[in-house]
């Protein structure tokens, strides 16, 4: 029986049902199928703009094969954790290429990328330990911070001067960590990493990366934020997943033998979660072997983030600081930017609502994905329905005020 005070909490919740009902429920739509670019729901083809399958290739043959051919030999799960007995040799391998291709020593997978934030942010700095967090950082990272018993200190995004300002008060000998996001996941910007790297050095702190958003994105070959700025071996330890640009789902944290070491017999949402299936360390494996190998992905991607951005730019779009393949626009309205989502929905693309509390009320956006598959005729239609919405909804006429 549910307790009277619980009742009256879940009665108070009717953000979803007043979303409901007035049509503009964004969430949870089922998808009936995937074609990369293209999705069917409810019978009716639309063109994805919301998916961070940023090199394309949750269809790609070489992917759907490996992950086939790992169902036959290792079935669908390894029934158990990795601690114990849910380590295939496709974790190991895995683990193995993906340290090659970031410069690190050794990486650990998990089950999924908040799951890896989650043990790895949770178990460095300890109880006596400090976190230093970009406000802007991922939830997982903030829920690992939680998790750690340490101090959490944040400071204002990408505020070089503020995040000094919280080192100075933290004891020389501490064990401290700073833990930012490569590219912020909401905004598309880049984190200040060769001011964050110094910072470090001066005050003997630790550097954590999330390339989430990074991986595949960033740097030679996609290698992330680190290679990007060419201070991979000034990062101790960078995390992305395989949901991203490696199609898959999971997690890693790459860095020491040392570091990774501890992370296996520390990391609690390791030791007590089931591994993830040997199917998608496959697939995980095959797309990063795709993406070595076909540096031109990397290329289309970012010739198609130009297009577009210049585009969305020249309507009079506000996209913040954005500076990748995440396209912001901001909408500044919750209300709004729903509305701006169903429209754009009834036209055909598929789009992501950030509203509060993700975001504070004035910085309520629609959040769009490029792909490295999209072709020219598809940003172009996307460009001409972003047009036609902002113009019912007089929301450009909002933007130059």
């Amino acid at each position: 029986m549910i307790q009277k005070s619980l009742s009256e909490k879940l009665a108070n919740f009717t953000a979803a049902k007043d979303l409901k009902a007035s049509g503009l429920y964004p969430y949870f739509r089922s998808i009936e199928e995937n074609h990369d670019t293209e999705v069917i729901i409810g019978g009716r083809k639309l063109l994805m703009f919301g998916s961070n399958s940023y090199m394309g290739l949750t269809n790609h043959p070489k992917v759907l094969e490996a992950a086939r051919n790992a169902l036959t030999r290792y079935g669908s799960s390894c029934s158990g954790s990795r601690f114990l007995n849910g380590t295939s040799k496709l974790h190991i391998e895995l683990e193995e290429k993906l340290a090659a291709h970031l410069g690190k020593e050794a990486a650990l997978t998990f089950t999924t990328g908040f799951q890896t934030n989650l043990g790895t942010v949770a178990s460095i700095t300890g109880r006596s330990g400090v976190l230093l967090l970009d406000e802007y950082d991922h939830a997982s990272i903030i829920e690992g911070s939680r998790l750690s018993f340490s101090k959490v200190l944040k400071f204002a995004h990408n505020d070089m001067a503020d995040l000094e300002k919280r080192l100075k008060t933290i004891p020389i000998d501490t064990i401290k960590m700073i833990v930012i996001d490569g590219v912020f996941s909401m905004e598309g910007d880049i984190c200040n990493l060769p001011e964050i790297t110094r910072l470090a050095k001066q005050y003997q702190a630790t550097v954590m990366v999330d390339d989430a958003h990074s991986l595949g994105v960033l740097g030679k070959l996609g290698r992330g934020t680190a290679d990007h700025f060419g201070l991979t071996d000034d990062v101790d330890l960078i995390m992305s997943t395989f949901s991203k640009s490696l199609a898959s789902v999971g997690g890693f944290i790459a860095s020491s033998k040392e570091i990774i070491d501890y992370l296996k017999h520390h990391a609690r949402s390791i030791i007590f979660s089931a591994s993830m299936p040997p199917s998608a360390a496959a697939a995980a494996m095959a797309a990063l072997e795709i993406m070595q190998a076909e540096p031109e992905r990397l290329e289309k991607l970012w010739a198609n983030t130009a297009y577009i951005t210049k585009a969305v730019k020249d309507l009079g779009f506000d996209m913040g600081a954005s500076e990748s393949p995440i396209i912001p626009i901001y909408i500044r309205d919750n209300t709004l930017t729903f509305q701006f989502t169903q429209l754009l929905y009834e036209e055909g693309i598929f789009v992501n609502p950030v509203v509060s509390p993700a975001v504070s009320s004035d910085s309520s956006l629609i959040r769009m994905s490029i792909m490295a598959t999209h072709t020219k005729e598809q940003l172009d239609f996307v460009i001409s329905k972003l047009e036609l919405v902002a113009n019912k909804l007089h929301v450009l006429e909002q933007v130059e005020k």
